[in-house]
C-alpha cells in the first residue's frame, strides 16, 4: 500500500494521550502516517483563557486538517473539550470520524460525535483510514453492529 501522509486532530481527553500513539501506530501499519495537530498533556499549551484557546490555538489546528478523529474512551463522552471541538470541525466542513479505543466495549459517544459523524469504527486500521478518506460512511459499535444512518448537511467555516 502507498504512504499518505494525512493532516488530522485527534480530539480526545487527556487521559488518553498514551493510547494516541497506538492509533497512529495503526494508521502507520496500514499505509497512512498521520500528522497529528491535537493538543497533548506532553506538549501543552499554557494559556489559561478558554475563548483563545478555543480561538487561537484549537481552531487553526483544526482548520488545517482534512479530518477529525475522535479517540472514543470512556471518559470521551463527557467531555467539553472534545464537544466544542467536534461542533467547530462540523462548522468547517471537516470530515468527523470517530475510532473506538482499542478493545473499548460499550462507551458512549460524545454528543456532538452522535450529531455529527461521518463514521464511527472500531478499532481497525483500514476502516479508520477508509473513513477519514471518505470511503466508509456508517457508524458502527465497538462490536462492528451497526448504528442507525443519518443524513448530515455540511457548511464552511464562518
Amino acid at each position: 500500500m502507498t504512504d499518505k501522509t494525512r493532516n488530522i486532530f485527534i480530539s480526545h481527553v487527556h487521559e488518553d494521550d498514551d493510547g494516541l500513539g497506538g492509533l497512529k501506530n495503526l494508521l502507520q501499519q496500514h499505509g497512512m502516517t498521520p500528522r497529528d495537530y491535537s493538543i497533548r498533556s506532553d506538549n501543552p499549551n499554557n494559556a489559561h483563557n478558554e475563548q483563545y484557546i478555543k480561538s487561537e490555538i484549537l481552531a487553526p489546528r483544526i482548520r488545517q486538517c482534512s479530518a477529525l478523529v475522535v479517540y472514543i474512551s470512556p471518559d470521551t463522552k463527557w467531555s467539553e473539550w472534545v464537544n466544542w471541538e467536534i461542533e467547530y470541525a462540523e462548522k468547517c466542513g471537516k470530515r468527523i470520524v470517530g475510532a473506538y479505543e482499542h478493545g473499548a466495549a460499550g462507551c458512549e459517544l460524545p454528543e456532538a460525535l452522535e450529531n455529527y459523524s461521518d463514521a464511527v469504527v472500531g478499532w481497525r486500521g483500514g476502516d479508520i483510514i477508509d473513513a477519514i478518506e471518505g470511503r466508509l460512511n456508517e457508524s458502527r459499535g465497538p462490536d462492528e453492529q451497526p448504528r442507525p444512518p443519518r443524513d448530515i448537511d455540511r457548511y464552511g467555516c464562518r
